[in-house]
């Protein structure tokens, strides 16, 4: 039996807190060698409307530990903005989101639920970002450097803030009403959030540096990091356009740098990060997959003078799964479901 979550069942069954041990979870099976993902799946066609392209978002992955596989298909066309199309945007004539994640379950291989991924993509991206800063950034951390404003900001910025004793966050936006926006939204929050107008000073006595934004170019200086900072970015290339939040001298300078994955390095041709390591400006061996960083197989220098990257370098369907069966499991328990009939789903077996 199938059933459908919405985004607003998403938003009241799952917790940052219980994202961010689900993620957790995923991670460390992915290491131990029992979790499977696949690589992210994208692929963008030219439309009749030349003012913007269609886009197309596969993945796929399972979570043993918690009985789930999930695969995320996504459909939405994009718009390049600015100076060498510098940001991508959401573009659909309908402004509503298409994409559709499916959870199957591990004992019957039935599917089991059809998930809006709206609420359930912004708060494991969050989760993600939050597992990684309490595995790398000191545990005194209390000043946040945010750059971008956007549906993955507020997430990463609660995150952050549920695993580090965060005091102030330090936002920056190019548009001032959305910093201002965004600073009223997290002070309800009781967090105290000050928009700044130079992007250099949501790095100066920041503790960690988030990106979190839609820009296809570098949004700092690498040479702006100060000694101890963790930084986090969230855009990465693919075999759609080159893209990065972080400039080389940002990869030169980190101590250690973290990834989800090194399947999708390749896959997804992530030259800012191959390109570096091949001139030799980075140390391959210095590179360590988050869910290693976990599990004590790679170990992250933390020095005081050192400066820790995690670079957030995919999406992965094993989060869907992950933090889809925490949902699933307790919409199930409290009933009144909508189910979407067997019929509608299952084929007859070939009989050839």
């Amino acid at each position: 039996m199938a059933i459908v979550i919405s985004d607003a069942d998403a938003r009241r069954l799952i917790s940052m807190a219980e994202c961010i041990d689900a993620m957790r979870v995923a991670f460390r099976d992915l290491s131990d060698g029992r979790a499977a993902n696949m690589p992210r799946m994208r692929y963008a066609v030219e439309t009749a409307d030349a003012d913007r392209r269609y886009l197309a978002n596969i993945q796929a992955g399972a979570v043993p530990s918690f009985g789930m596989a999930a695969v995320r298909a996504g459909s939405r066309f994009v718009r390049f903005e600015g100076e060498g199309e510098a940001r991508r945007v959401l573009h659909n004539p309908d402004a509503r989101n298409w994409t559709v994640i499916i959870l199957y379950d591990l004992a019957t291989a039935e599917p089991v639920a059809f998930l809006h991924e709206t609420h359930i993509s912004g708060i494991r991206v969050g989760a993600t970002v939050g597992v990684a800063v309490d595995a790398a950034a000191r545990a005194d951390s209390g000043v946040l450097g945010l750059f971008g404003t956007g549906r993955q900001a507020g997430p990463i910025c609660e995150a952050v803030c549920a695993v580090r004793p965060i005091r102030r966050v330090q936002v920056y936006s190019p548009t001032p009403g959305h910093r201002a926006a965004f600073c009223e939204r997290m002070t309800r929050h009781g967090v105290e959030c000050a928009p700044v107008s130079d992007p250099r000073a949501v790095v100066r006595g920041a503790d960690v540096v988030c990106c979190a934004t839609s820009a296809a170019t570098p949004v700092f200086d690498g040479a702006w990091l100060e000694p101890g900072q963790t930084v986090v970015t969230i855009v990465n290339s693919d075999v759609t356009g080159r893209r990065s939040e972080a400039d080389e001298t940002t990869f030169r300078r980190a101590a250690d740098i973290i990834i989800n994955d090194w399947d999708s390095v390749h896959a997804n041709r992530q030259v800012e990060l191959t390109e570096p390591i091949d001139s030799g400006a980075v140390n391959r061996e210095r590179v360590h997959t988050l869910g290693d960083v976990l599990t004590g197989r790679a170990e992250v220098r933390r020095g005081p003078d050192d400066i820790v990257y995690y670079k957030n370098n995919t999406g992965l369907g094993m989060q869907f799964a992950a933090a889809g069966a925490v949902i699933y499991r307790k919409l199930v328990s409290e009933g009144g479901l909508r189910v979407v009939p067997p019929e509608w789903l299952a084929s007859e077996p070939s009989k050839d």
